[in-house]
């Protein structure tokens, strides 16, 4: 486990969803205190929730937000809660720029009118866009392909306006591939129909889902298949407090790519939860899909260079095990 030094309570929104629920358990884990408002539209409460201060409601509601970071003299700020879906995006994106532009709005009003110091917030490589089959650096123009991304992007530029005018720093981490549960399986996914790869293939493979989709088979990668960066959330979440921890001591704003810097093709995931299961994950190849770049894998050196974070679950073996064996979970009830 790395060690940081972290002070004072941190206000986690979206603490009972994925990412966020990883995160506060490596807050709890390390003995923070921790604050958490989440209004359990898609996230759930767990046990670790009865270890921390949990209000059930919406960062819009500026009252509520007010009255916790005066209540418990916030100075930290973890910003998890919004909508993740893609394809929901483009079918109703209004959602998606009150969820996650608007709602961030009033986060951030909030925090700057109360003097926070750190605002670190959860935003995707989807503000990329098309990308080419280079490893994708923070310098590369954003140009998003969705709502979704347009939604992450608009919050970015918001803290960074945010930030220029006040004492509040910012970090932004633009995620890649999250995927993965909690070694120990207190905390995972809690979503019907997944979209990501590894959810599908496993849905699949439980007779939960039809055959996986492989899109395309003569991309112009290793074996002919999409290549992504996958990254186990369990690193995702301690990346976080390398951040604020640095956040804390060098008083600088970031912004970081956060994967893992090397990719896997489809074949390799599904293979991998072969090698894991002992059966074959039913798929049938498909037409590639318009768009989608035949590799998307993160540039990470900045990260590297700024942190001081060592990942400790990098391999697919362990990001592909820990998630069958919380679905395996999810299933039993």
């Amino acid at each position: 486990m790395n060690s940081y030094k972290i002070e004072g309570t941190i206000l986690v929104t979206g603490g009972a969803g994925y990412i966020g629920g990883h995160t506060v358990l490596a807050l709890l884990d390390r003995g923070h205190d921790v604050c958490i408002i989440d209004d359990l539209s898609t996230g759930k409460r767990m046990p670790m929730h009865d270890n921390v201060h949990f209000y059930e409601g919406s960062i819009h509601d500026e009252t509520l937000v007010d009255k916790v970071i005066k209540d418990h003299n916030i100075q930290s700020i973890l910003h998890f809660a919004g909508s993740i879906k893609v394809d929901e995006s483009v079918t109703n994106p209004l959602k998606y720029y009150y969820n996650n532009t608007e709602g961030s709005r009033r986060l951030i009003a909030c925090a700057i009118s109360n003097n926070v110091d750190n605002f670190i917030f959860s935003s995707t490589a989807a503000v990329y866009g098309a990308t080419d089959d280079e490893p994708v650096s923070e310098n590369f123009c954003p140009l998003p392909l969705n709502p979704y991304g347009w939604s992450k992007l608009f919050t970015e530029q918001q803290l960074k306006d945010a930030a220029s005018i006040s004492q509040m720093r910012y970090g932004i981490f633009r995620y890649f591939n999250v995927a993965g549960a909690d070694s120990s399986l207190r905390h995972g996914q809690i979503l019907d129909n997944p979209t990501h790869l590894i959810g599908r293939s496993i849905d699949a493979l439980l007779e939960q889902a039809p055959p996986l989709s492989i899109f395309g088979k003569s991309h112009p990668t290793e074996d002919g298949t999409g290549v992504r960066d996958y990254i186990h959330v369990s690193d995702v979440a301690d990346a976080h407090l390398a951040m604020l921890a640095d956040m804390q001591q060098n008083k600088k704003s970031r912004l970081l790519n956060l994967g893992y810097g090397r990719g896997s093709s489809v074949l390799q995931v599904i293979g991998a939860i072969k090698d894991i299961v002992g059966k074959e994950v039913p798929n049938v190849f498909a037409e590639p899909r318009l768009g989608e770049a035949p590799s998307v894998i993160a540039n990470v050196s900045l990260m590297n260079d700024t942190l001081h974070w060592q990942p400790q679950h990098d391999q697919l073996e362990k990001i592909v095990k820990s998630s069958y064996n919380w679905a395996l979970k999810i299933k039993s009830g």
